[in-house]
């Protein structure tokens, strides 16, 4: 199961985008309504992915992922938003994000294209100590 760390001060995303993901059995989803609950989650849990919003009264997804990335927590981030704006997913990416998807329009797809990049980014991020593992087995 892939533990995620869902971020979004909008409480029905939150639920709607929770559930979606619970639906299946592959992921665990924690909830929070903005960036500061959230890094005191982290003080106590680490997650497989953090999804975060861009736009966020206390700080936004950005800034979030800088205060995420300045603890050491190199958790796959993905920025999932309704701003669209070019410069924004390019800032987003080049501060360490994996991933930058707009919300808006057909929710099954927007869900479903959530879903594989989670997939895809923890697949990534657990690559390296799967290979250092086979390599340490006699057989490796």
């Amino acid at each position: 199961m892939i533990s995620v760390l869902l971020v979004d001060d909008d409480p029905m995303i939150l639920d709607v985008t929770g559930l979606y993901l619970q639906k299946g059995g592959e992921f665990s989803v924690t909830t929070c309504e903005g960036a500061a609950e959230a890094l005191g989650v982290l003080e106590g849990r680490s997650f497989d992915a953090i999804i975060s919003d861009y736009e966020m009264p206390d700080m936004n997804g950005i800034e979030f992922l800088k205060a995420v990335r300045s603890r050491g927590n190199t958790a796959p981030f993905i920025i999932f938003t309704g701003r669209g704006r070019e410069d924004v997913s390019i800032e987003a990416l080049n501060n360490g994000a994996n991933f930058y998807l707009q919300k808006g329009g057909d929710p099954k797809i927007r869900f479903a294209e959530l879903k594989n990049m989670i997939g895809q980014a923890v697949q990534n991020a657990r690559a390296p100590a799967a290979l250092r593992m086979k390599n340490l087995r006699p057989d490796g």
